[in-house]
């Protein structure tokens, strides 16, 4: 697997992380070129948070740290309009960005290694519950992958992605690398959700 590639970034309000779901409506004419691209050649997209201005119109800036998305189902409910559903698969690190003559960003991106599988911590139990509660009243579908509740890095990314935690630690839990860090990171916002 290479360390780095060059992929479009779609900077957006949220922080994707490995094995997660997001769902997305593709209607700017770049995101829609991007995402017939990404189809036609299967190739993934970034999509990073962003760090200044908004989703829709002029380029925003993206932070460095993003997820990359593959889209694993696509419909075109009207014509200009993709409604998505993508994985996350991959942690990265931005090195160089440029944006194109149609606002599409495109990034050289290192990627990050994977956490190393670590069981959770027994101190942090509490937070599988919260994941193995959760499981019963949602969709078996917001996971990309089977239920990991033994992986500390897994457990803090699902948690992550349901509590309402700051986009400061959202995006630190891209930068982390050990899982008991991650979750100690989640298990300080949890009360306050």
């Amino acid at each position: 697997m290479k360390d780095t590639a060059e992929i479009p970034i779609f900077p957006l309000n949220t922080v994707l992380y490995p094995q997660g779901v997001l769902p997305l409506r593709i209607f700017e004419t770049r995101y829609v070129d991007m995402t017939k691209a990404c189809i036609g050649n299967d190739e993934v997209f970034g999509v990073c948070l962003i760090r200044e201005g908004r989703e829709v119109g002029s380029p925003a800036t993206p932070e460095i740290w993003g997820c990359t998305a593959r889209i694993v189902q696509w419909e075109v409910p009207t014509p200009g309009l993709f409604s998505l559903v993508t994985h996350g698969e991959r942690i990265f690190c931005i090195r160089e960005r440029y944006t194109t003559p149609s606002g599409l960003t495109r990034a050289l991106v290192q990627f990050a290694a994977p956490p190393d599988p670590q069981p959770v911590p027994a101190r942090y139990r509490a937070l599988v519950r919260l994941i193995e509660d959760a499981s019963l009243r949602v969709d078996p579908r917001v996971w990309a992958a089977p239920m990991r509740p033994d992986d500390a890095a897994w457990v803090a990314w699902r948690l992550a992605e349901w509590l309402p935690l700051p986009s400061a630690a959202r995006l630190r839990l891209l930068e982390l690398r050990d899982g008991a860090e991650m979750l100690a990171l989640v298990e300080r916002h949890v009360g306050k959700a």
